[in-house]
């Protein structure tokens, strides 16, 4: 394979077969990179456009009303909860950055698409689903690991800081990409792995495989070097184009699980105890401790998330009998109750991207709301369960 710099953001790779990929690296809020694609696709004529976007994602922003078919109460039911709020913070972040720069997240690559469909030319969705990509990150980080994701995101989203241009072009350089990939990987080395390396092979293996004798790729900027060193690899046979191995979402560990209900056990083991070494009224004592502990706190976290009353009575009531079940969490309960009295409207849905990113708005928009009363009860629930531990042991 022989590779022609064209620029700093365009690639031209010839293949042995004489197959060539015409590879463009974008910022994806970069006015400069919507030119710039369109003016690629114009030069090289091409018989098929590859672009890094899967076909879900594509639907949502061709067909708007997709947040109004979404069923929050299912979201929350099916524990998706933390992954749809990362979800909601990073699409905020990059629509606040797209609204500094004067375009949308992702003009580039929807333009070319747009062109693709315009022109007659073959589209190719390269990327992997998006909602594979987060379960993946989601499932394959350690708990530690997940809080300093949540938290990034949450930073960027409340960070009042402008970005300049000429700071958003400079992310298309590959010495400044691969330093912030490089701090990526140590802070993040999971997430790094499936966000960046792993959709880098699955970009590579689709794109390489792609029907067409003159291809336009269209990828985010960070992607390039991957994407060459791994086509490279395709072609000389180092590598295979299968991706089966990271397009599935692993299962929920059995560490955790395990760890889950050794807690119940452990709990109500010291409990039973307290019944059968100090009789009836110590015994009771300490459930009474177990259940004050738990609903108190898990009371707390509700009020200070100004959750309707009702969620609040609910979630009091149950947080001792939930945490003695590893399936069913508190902030599950109270998520799916606080969604039921306070039903999303449709300016939850259309302002949702605008509202995380305000502090007023986890408050006003009854979709970010419910998530947020789903993620507080469920933190403040988990610390009143180790809180009990010593409590009652102290009672033995």
């Amino acid at each position: 394979m022989t590779i022609e710099k064209i620029s700093d953001t365009v690639q031209r790779l010839v293949c042995a077969n004489g197959k060539e990929i015409t590879l463009v690296g974008t910022a994806h809020v970069s006015q400069d990179s919507v030119d710039e694609v369109a003016r690629i696709i114009d030069e090289v004529s091409p018989d098929r456009i590859c672009v890094e976007l899967d076909a879900g994602r594509y639907t949502s922003k061709t067909e708007p009303q997709g947040w109004e078919n979404l069923d929050l109460k299912s979201v929350i039911k099916e524990n998706k909860g933390f992954l749809m709020l990362a979800n909601m913070a990073l699409s905020s972040y990059q629509k606040k950055l797209g609204n500094q720069m004067g375009v949308s997240p992702g003009d580039e690559i929807m333009g070319a698409a747009t062109l693709a469909t315009d022109r007659a030319i073959p589209l190719s969705f390269c990327d992997r689903e998006i909602q594979v990509t987060f379960k993946r990150a989601w499932r394959l980080s350690n708990g530690w690991n997940k809080i300093k994701l949540i938290s990034s995101l949450l930073t960027a989203v409340f960070s009042s800081e402008e970005v300049s241009n000429e700071e958003i072009e400079r992310l298309k350089e590959t010495n400044v990409l691969q330093s912030m990939l490089d701090e990526m990987a140590e802070e993040l080395p999971t997430v790094k792995k499936v966000l960046i390396d792993e959709r880098d092979e699955y970009l590579a293996s689709k794109i390489f495989t792609a029907e067409g004798s003159r291809l336009v790729a269209v990828v985010g900027a960070g992607h390039a070097p991957g994407l060459v060193a791994h086509m490279q690899r395709l072609e000389a046979g180092t590598a295979s184009s299968q991706v089966d191995h990271i397009t599935n979402v692993p299962p929920p560990s059995k560490l955790g699980s395990i760890l889950s209900w050794a807690v119940v056990i452990a709990i109500l083991g010291i409990i039973a105890a307290g019944f059968v070494r100090s009789g009836w009224d110590e015994g009771l004592s300490m459930f009474l401790y177990w259940f004050a502990i738990n609903s108190s706190l898990t009371g707390l976290a509700a009020l200070l998330s100004l959750a309707h009353p009702v969620t609040i009575i609910v979630s009091m009531a149950a947080a001792p009998i939930t945490a003695l079940s590893p399936t069913l969490g508190v902030g599950m309960v109270a998520g799916i109750l606080e969604a039921t009295m306070r039903k999303p409207r449709v300016k939850d849905f259309e302002h949702v991207s605008d509202d995380i990113s305000r502090f007023k708005g986890w408050f006003s928009n009854r979709i970010i709301h419910a998530l947020m009363i789903f993620f507080t009860t469920s933190i403040f629930a988990s610390i009143g369960t180790f809180i009990a531990f010593p409590v009652l042991i102290s009672k033995l």
